[in-house]
């Protein structure tokens, strides 16, 4: 299946080079088995969300691997592909972009003619490729306009789409400049949560050395920092990783954390069973 990351500190801008390229089990590895695509965003110093994907295998990517290494942000997303929906294109890869919004997905949900009929011809107009995520996103970012509140229109989008159309797992990260909305839904496949704090003295010794080990890697201040990560898999052995639970919805705005319990089970839940093989090898 499909690995998602994100992070986010709130305000203080990182290097994020440990989680993607350096951890025991970075992006960067698990694109091993996850070749049919690779994608990176943050947001620039001007907080527009900037992105850059490709049809390969993370490990394979000299782009990914130079700005995963130097590229600094407060909020990142990160995405390794296993095709379910839509060829390997650059156009299917993750993470998308919307309304200034970063937004990335591990699943698979059917009816995207349905989906199709909720969006009207503007709402339609951005999507460019082929995939199941990237629709989901074009009506979330639909119903967020309507509702004008992020929380709210994600909470609706994912709702109707629960009621109506068959899903097998619909793990979500959507990203503005200094907050991520972690959607772990229903149980299908796993979403975990780590804390890491960066004390003060830990920060100047980032700063010190880019060379250095470490979790979180400070740029350019000396504040103490803290970093929310999302991960598919734990991707080192900190004991501070949490697992979602089923229908959780973690919202990580600056440094806090706040959880959400919305949803109904999926009305129409695809099971393993009614997986085709490419489905199924995808999923797994």
């Amino acid at each position: 299946m499909c690995r998602l990351f994100g992070m986010t500190t709130g305000g203080p801008r990182v290097h994020a080079r440990f989680w993607l390229v350096d951890a025991p089990d970075s992006l960067s590895s698990q694109s091993r088995r996850m070749p049919d695509g690779t994608g990176l965003g943050w947001f620039s110093l001007g907080e527009e969300p900037v992105r850059d994907r490709a049809p390969i295998a993370a490990f394979e990517d000299a782009d990914f691997n130079a700005e995963a290494r130097d590229v600094v942000s407060h909020t990142f997303m990160s995405h390794v592909r296993y095709a379910s929906t839509g060829k390997p294109d650059v156009h299917n890869s993750h993470p998308f972009v919307m309304d200034d919004r970063l937004f990335a997905h591990n699943g698979m949900v059917r009816g995207l003619d349905v989906i199709d009929s909720w969006l009207t011809d503007v709402e339609r107009a951005p999507i460019q490729g082929q995939t199941d995520s990237e629709r989901v996103f074009a009506y979330v970012t639909a119903e967020i306009r309507r509702r004008g509140d992020t929380t709210a229109g994600l909470i609706a989008a994912v709702r109707r789409i629960a009621a109506e159309v068959p899903v097998f797992a619909l793990n979500v990260l959507l990203a503005e400049a200094g907050r991520i909305w972690a959607l772990r839904y229903p149980d299908t496949h796993e979403l975990w949560v780590l804390k890491h704090d960066l004390g003060e003295e830990g920060a100047a010794r980032s700063m010190a050395s880019d060379r250095e080990p470490g979790r979180v890697h400070v740029s350019a201040h000396r504040e103490p920092a803290a970093a929310h990560v999302l991960a598919s898999e734990r991707m080192d052995d900190a004991p501070g990783w949490r697992l979602l639970d089923p229908g959780e919805l973690l919202v990580v705005d600056g440094r806090e954390a706040a959880s959400q319990y919305p949803f109904d089970p999926p009305a129409h839940r695809i099971t393993r069973d009614d997986l085709s093989v490419t489905e199924a090898t995808s999923q797994t």
